[in-house]
């Protein structure tokens, strides 16, 4: 008799007993080719799933060399075998029943190619996949037989559909490796060509919605680069690409209203990631660092040295320290700025309809009614260009209502029916022939005073529970007795990325306060630990519905924690 064999039997001889039961199912069973983990049995039919594993060996993997050669191949590889195992998993689950009974579920990768706990390849070739079952039941009596086809059939033959190579195309997942290593191999080339971003000659950038991040299926203005902005940029498989070249410095985006111009933006802003086949955006990348910033009225800003952008305020509040519950359009988006600066942004992206217009803007009228004495704000036009000159970080800017930016463009980009095109030169004549009149503001950029985090103030407990995290959607978590607000946070692409990232830092201030280190270098520990030994470890469980993140997201998570306290001035 095989361990499967002893499973069912097992399950079977559960059939009708008290749904706790199913316990006695908890253990590793060896399927021949995997073997089948079932590390945690859900005490009740409606509550989560009940989290399984599968451990597949090398020798019965198979995975060819070329899937395996480097870690950007087989994080290519894994992502491939999670929307194998997700659709394999979907079609084996069994309806009927109490609560989740039946369901069969990983995390269901969106359109960006991450690393996740779901699914890990090793460099060996042995396959790890975490996934979830509903274990059967009727009221809250255990359904043996029907679990013991779930768990001993449906399951296996879902992880030998999608996790052995010799059941899948390797066409497909050669070109789905080869696409993620085209894309890093374009990313890697932007700094040394002096680019921030680049979009291949051929991208389809539209999106469904607002809400479904696949490619729009009709209607596509293929991109095509102006020549004067064309580049070429070499790629180990695709061979020489050609496309728009955006050069570091500051860039405006301009054109029409429905011309295309937020959504070149948003396909640079998202070209942090890397993307599946056929996304259109596969060869759309920008610099790793490359941060969108917006006006988040209402969020919490705790110690951020703001005094570049705000100072002199009436009530005479410390900008260099600047703390509010409540910040306005202005503050929040000077924030912003200022806490993407801390972790090393080099590339703003900025769009003028989520930018708070006092903020951006002052024109000659508003200065000549107005007193500098009398307005705290430095608009950001007078900082733009400074921030390149000064610190190397570059500005890609939407902007459709105030020409006065040409006067510190070096770029500028004219959209016309999602085709764009050179209107540079064009800018320059239009700002030599119709001069602003605006005075330059604010004076020359300050060093930021950079902030420490007193770890005690990040409070992860709700009641006796000493870590309490439940995301409700991408952009809200509940946070111990907090909720934290993530929806100024655009580059976050999949609500797994959010749990992530709540446990990272749920770990991160323990950490801090029995070791008695800062949070900054807790954090980065906790990263180093990721990388080492995979985004499992995040989680007391080690869940699989968790996605790698960047730095960026991750410290806007601490910025926008309510109950977060600053320690001082660090570096």
């Amino acid at each position: 008799m095989t361990d499967l064999d002893r499973l069912a039997s097992t399950l079977q001889r559960l059939d009708g007993q008290s749904y706790p039961a199913y316990k006695r199912a908890t253990g590793a069973y060896d399927a021949g080719d995997f073997v089948l983990h079932i590390d945690h049995v859900q005490g009740d039919p409606f509550a989560d799933p009940s989290r399984l594993r599968a451990a597949v060996p090398a020798a019965t993997a198979a995975l060819p060399e070329w899937a395996l050669a480097t870690p950007t191949r087989r994080r290519a590889t894994a992502d491939f075998l999670n929307r194998r195992l997700a659709e394999a998993l979907t079609a084996a689950s069994h309806g009927g029943g109490s609560g989740k009974s039946g369901q069969l579920t990983v995390l269901r990768p969106g359109q960006q190619v991450l690393a996740r706990a779901s699914m890990a390849v090793r460099e060996d070739g042995s396959v790890t996949a975490r996934f979830r079952a509903g274990f059967p039941a009727e009221g809250r009596r255990i359904l043996g037989n029907a679990a013991a086809e779930l768990l001993t059939q449906a399951v296996p033959g879902a992880v030998r559909r999608a996790l052995l190579f010799q059941a899948l195309s390797a066409d497909d997942l050669r070109t789905h490796v080869e696409t993620v290593e085209d894309s890093v191999a374009l990313r890697a080339q932007l700094e040394d060509r002096g680019l921030v971003a680049f979009v291949a000659d051929g991208a389809s950038l539209p999106r469904r919605s607002g809400v479904d991040d696949r490619p729009l299926e009709r209607g596509i203005v293929a991109f095509e680069s102006p020549d004067s902005l064309r580049v070429e940029l070499s790629t180990p498989n695709a061979g020489p690409l050609r496309g728009l070249g955006v050069p570091s410095g500051v860039t405006l985006i301009v054109g029409g209203g429905y011309h295309g111009k937020s959504t070149l933006l948003r396909a640079i802003e998202r070209g942090v990631y890397d993307h599946v086949p056929g996304d259109g955006r596969e060869r759309v990348v920008a610099l790793p660092e490359s941060v969108k910033v917006r006006a988040e009225d209402g969020r919490r800003v705790t110690g951020t040295d703001i005094s570049n952008f705000i100072t002199g305020l009436p009530a005479g509040g410390d900008t260099t320290c600047f703390h509010t519950v409540n910040a306005s359009g202005s503050t929040s988006q000077a924030a912003a700025i200022v806490e993407a600066l801390e972790v090393g942004a080099r590339c703003l992206l900025l769009d003028e309809d989520t930018s708070a217009t006092n903020f951006m803007i002052r024109d000659a009228r508003m200065q000549a009614l107005i007193a500098d004495d009398q307005e705290p704000i430095t608009p950001f036009i007078d900082r733009a260009r400074q921030l390149h000159d000064d610190l190397g970080v570059s500005t890609i800017l939407v902007v459709g209502g105030s020409g006065d930016y040409f006067d510190v463009a070096d770029t500028v980009v004219a959209m016309r029916g999602y085709r764009p095109g050179d209107a540079t030169a064009a800018a320059a004549e239009v700002a030599r022939r119709l001069p602003t009149r605006r005075a330059a503001e604010g004076g020359s950029w300050r060093p930021i005073r950079r902030r420490a985090i007193e770890p005690a103030s990040i409070d992860p407990s709700r009641g006796r529970r000493a870590v309490s995290i439940r995301v409700r959607s991408i952009d809200r978590v509940e946070f111990g007795t907090e909720l934290v607000n993530l929806g100024g946070v655009e580059q976050l692409v999949e609500e797994a990325q959010t749990r992530a990232i709540a446990y990272a830092v749920a770990r991160a201030a323990d950490r801090a306060r029995t070791a008695a280190v800062g949070l900054t270098d807790a954090l980065e520990a906790v990263r180093e630990e990721i990388e080492r030994e995979g985004l499992h470890i995040v989680h007391p469980h080690f869940i699989g519905e968790l996605s790698a993140f960047r730095a960026f997201e991750l410290a806007a998570f601490v910025n926008r924690l309510r109950g977060v306290r600053g320690a001082g001035e660090v570096g």
